[in-house]
């Protein structure tokens, strides 16, 4: 097999104050922090559509990138087994351990179903030889249930049996790639589940197909031994004005309405967090306290733009404050990572801007780590927030934490004291100080 990338070296570690700009500046994945290597805290992994098949088309223009890597013609056979050269040269040469992947990433969807599928078997066995070779391994994988007209009106969510039983497929046969390529984990974005308008929707129909929908997917894949985690990755709308999946909370309601709770995880994206509404960290937050953070794809949006623009992330605040979340758990594994569902702008065309935002997104993370285990260490933040609850240690607040009162003995204290004094200052700027201090004060 003939060097893709053959101008670019293996990316290594170089530190901040050299010039080569095809290094790590921070990403050192040797580098210990509390007990364990960066390449340990920071499983990152290759999302195959974006990195080896958008080439930055929109709907003003054609694509810029050329995604062919050496073949003839894109949308073939051939074209399917360079995107595989390509990917597991790329991930050696940044040193990333995992991919993820759509079924309709890998192949061009065939005249049926059962064409589709036998192309399926047949890139899975290369990818399992480039995984054998390499030992990189398969994070998650998942059904494009969204880009084909059939699913104009969802997969699950459909209107037509038919279509519903042809996602079933899909979906059979995603898993069954997960389970050949040892998957850690296997994903539904509900990319089209949703509905635009209720003059046409019958809302508690499509939620309780989708769910059976989930359910008979965990019964299958349970039987062929399939011992990962199932995740729902949340997102609020486009394409679709009202997605069911909205956020972590919605997303948490569901599962446990349908007992899928024990099965699922979520997979929290950071552009889907803003598009909701929400910071990053409050949905990792959120998934993290309910005992459901399972995986994340880091990326980032541009809050000035409506859509998800899945850019590479280099905001270290949202890059600290994710890491923040994730070493309070413990770290992601042994189901999930750090998913790079992100892509480069339209105008970055080039072999080498691939390097570039992934050199830019690794190094983001890495500077996040760094700063989260600081601010732990620190140990300020959380001594204020623990301090800030502590009437609820003692007296009538800890009756109230331990389920020992009732509301007519808290309506008597409340009595007792007239007017209760104001909560302590809640030191937002102090806190926020604090964080610029330890990112910002060497």
């Amino acid at each position: 097999m003939a060097e893709i990338f053959k101008d670019i070296p293996k990316i290594v570690y170089e530190g901040s104050d050299r010039s080569n700009e095809l290094s790590f500046k921070f990403y050192d994945e040797n580098r210990m922090l509390m007990g364990k290597s960066m390449k340990e805290h920071l499983p990152f992994a290759m999302a195959w559509w974006h990195n080896l098949s958008a080439t930055g088309a929109d709907m003003f223009g054609v694509g810029t990138a050329d995604k062919r890597f050496g073949c003839e013609q894109a949308a073939t056979m051939e074209h399917a087994y360079s995107k595989v050269d390509a990917g597991f040269e790329f991930m050696s040469k940044l040193g990333i351990e995992f991919y993820c992947f759509h079924d309709a990433d890998l192949v061009p969807e065939g005249r049926d179903i059962s064409e589709t599928n036998d192309r399926l078997d047949e890139i899975s066995d290369y990818i399992k030889s480039k995984a054998e070779q390499t030992g990189i391994r398969c994070l998650w994988g998942t059904a494009n249930l969204f880009t084909n007209p059939r699913f104009m009106n969802g997969a699950g969510s459909s209107n037509s049996a038919d279509v519903y039983c042809f996602a079933a497929a899909q979906i059979k046969k995603a898993l069954d790639l997960t389970i050949k390529l040892g998957g850690n984990g296997y994903v539904f974005w509900g990319g089209r589940e949703g509905y635009e308008t209720l003059l046409n929707t019958d809302m508690k129909f499509e939620i309780e197909n989708i769910a059976e929908l989930m359910q008979m997917s965990v019964e299958y894949a349970r039987k062929q031994g399939f011992e990962g985690k199932f995740f729902i990755e949340p997102k609020p709308k486009e394409p679709m004005k009202h997605q069911y999946d909205f956020d972590a909370a919605t997303a948490i309601g569901f599962l446990r309405q349908f007992n899928l709770d024990k099965d699922f995880m979520l997979n929290i994206e950071a552009n889907h967090a803003t598009l909701a509404g929400h910071t990053f960290q409050h949905d990792l937050r959120f998934a993290a306290m309910n005992g459901l953070l399972g995986s994340v794809d880091a990326n980032q949006g541009d809050l000035l733009l409506g859509w998800d623009t899945d850019e590479f992330p280099f905001n270290v605040y949202e890059t600290t404050m994710c890491m923040y979340e994730l070493l309070q758990i413990g770290g992601l594994r042994p189901y999930g990572g750090l998913n790079f569902d992100a892509k480069n702008r339209r105008p970055s065309y080039t072999y080498e801007d691939m390097f570039h935002a992934f050199i830019l997104g690794m190094d983001s993370f890495a500077l996040g780590l760094i700063n989260a285990v600081k601010l732990i260490e620190d140990g300020r933040i959380e001594k204020f927030i623990k301090d800030r609850y502590s009437s609820f240690y003692e007296g009538i607040g800890s009756k109230i934490r331990t389920k020992t009162t009732t509301l007519e003995q808290l309506s008597d204290h409340a009595i007792s004291l007239g007017n209760p004094t104001l909560p302590d200052s809640g030191k937002q700027e102090y806190l926020e100080s604090i964080v610029n201090s330890i990112m910002f004060g060497g």
